[in-house]
């Protein structure tokens, strides 16, 4: 279960950081409350699966998801740039995601 937390955790990070570029500053009250709340609930998630996943696998993962998904969304959503160095600087953050879950404890 804790490997479910730690998802779901990841994708509210994508969330919350991709919803820091919708509040312009904080100033824009729904986008600054959806971000929020995925803040919260990002690390909430976050907390859970800590019960059981050593800490540092569990934030590399974590931080790693954010990374690599909010990376996709900056292009997909901003038009940010995605050319081939970028994306295998991503594909090897995505090689440290799986390598760090293969050798985890379950």
């Amino acid at each position: 279960m804790a490997w479910i937390y730690l998802a779901f955790a990841g994708l509210f990070e994508i969330g919350w950081a991709i919803g820091l570029k919708y509040t312009d500053g904080f100033s824009r009250p729904m986008p600054t409350a959806l971000t929020v709340g995925s803040m919260i609930i990002s690390l909430g998630l976050l907390g859970l699966a800590l019960k059981t996943l050593p800490v540092g696998t569990a934030y590399a993962i974590w931080t790693g998801i954010g990374t690599v998904g909010t990376v996709a969304l900056g292009i997909f959503l901003f038009g940010e740039s995605a050319n081939a160095i970028r994306l295998a600087c991503i594909a090897l953050i995505v090689a440290g995601i799986l390598g760090l879950k293969a050798v985890a404890p379950e």
